[in-house]
C-alpha cells in the first residue's frame, strides 16, 4: 500500500469531514420535512393509552422549535452511521489485519444496540409508563385538566430513548474491556452480584419514578450482562 504525506492525511481527513458535513445538511433538510411524522410517531404511544388526550403549544414558537429539535435529531441519528463509516475507512489503513478485525464490528455493533434499546423503549416501556402517568393524573383527589406541554413531552419520551439506547451499549463496553485485558471474563463473573446491583440502582436513577419502568430496564440490562459473557474470554486464553 502506498503511503501517504502527512498533507494527504490532512486532505483525505478534510474530505471525509465535508462529506459528513454534506450528509448531515442533507438529512437535516430531509428532517424538516419529515418532522410532522416524527412527531406523530413519537406521540403515537402516549394518544394509544389516551385518545382523547392533547398536547399543549404553551409558547407562539413552540411549533417552530420542535420541528427545528426533531430535524436536528434526525439528522444526527441518520449522520453519525455514515460518520462512523468515514472514521473507519480513515483509520483502518493504518491497522493491523488483528486490529481491523478488532474494530469495525464494533462500530457496526454499536448502531444497532443503540436502536435495539430504543425499539425496547418505544415498543414496550412507553405504554406502560405513559398509562401509569395518565391514569396518575386522572385520579388525582382534586379536579384536574390533563394538558402535557408538547415541548415537555417529547423531551421527556426522546430522553427515555436516549437513555435505553446508552444502557443497550453494556455488552459492547463489557466486551472491549475484556478484549483489551481489562477485565477478565473470571472477574466478570466473581463481580456478578455487584454487577446487577449496580444495574438497579442505575436503573432507578435514569427512569421515571415507578417500578415498571425500572424493571423494565433493568431486566434488558441484566439479561445483556449475561449475554456479554458468552462472548468474553477467560484470562488464561
Amino acid at each position: 500500500m502506498k503511503r501517504m504525506t502527512l498533507g494527504q492525511h490532512f486532505a483525505e481527513l478534510r474530505r471525509r469531514i465535508l462529506w459528513t458535513f454534506a450528509v448531515f445538511v442533507l438529512t437535516l433538510i430531509m428532517g424538516w420535512y419529515l418532522s410532522p411524522w416524527l412527531q406523530d410517531v413519537l406521540t403515537a404511544p402516549l394518544f394509544n393509552v389516551w385518545p382523547e388526550g392533547a398536547l399543549l403549544y404553551t409558547g407562539i414558537a413552540d411549533g417552530l422549535m420542535i420541528r427545528f429539535s426533531l430535524s436536528v435529531l434526525f439528522g444526527l441519528f441518520i449522520t453519525t452511521p455514515f460518520a462512523l463509516s468515514q472514521v473507519w475507512f480513515f483509520v483502518a489503513p493504518g491497522l493491523h489485519k488483528k486490529e481491523r478485525t478488532f474494530v469495525w464490528p464494533i462500530l457496526i455493533a454499536s448502531p444497532l444496540l443503540f436502536l435495539l434499546g430504543a425499539c425496547f423503549a418505544f415498543y414496550v416501556l412507553f405504554p406502560f409508563v405513559f398509562g401509569f402517568f395518565i391514569e396518575l393524573n386522572q385520579s388525582a383527589p382534586v379536579p384536574a385538566v390533563v394538558l402535557p406541554a408538547a415541548t415537555d413531552y417529547l423531551s421527556f419520551a426522546i430522553g427515555l430513548l436516549k437513555v435505553f439506547g446508552i444502557a443497550f451499549q453494556l455488552p459492547l463496553v463489557l466486551v472491549l474491556l475484556n478484549r483489551v485485558g481489562i477485565l477478565s471474563r473470571e472477574r466478570a463473573l466473581k463481580m456478578r452480584r455487584y454487577a446487577i446491583v449496580l444495574i438497579v440502582v442505575a436503573a432507578a436513577i435514569l427512569t421515571p419514578p415507578d417500578v415498571v419502568s425500572q424493571i423494565l430496564l433493568a431486566l434488558p440490562m441484566w439479561g445483556l450482562f449475561e449475554i456479554s459473557l458468552l462472548f468474553m474470554r477467560d484470562e488464561r486464553k
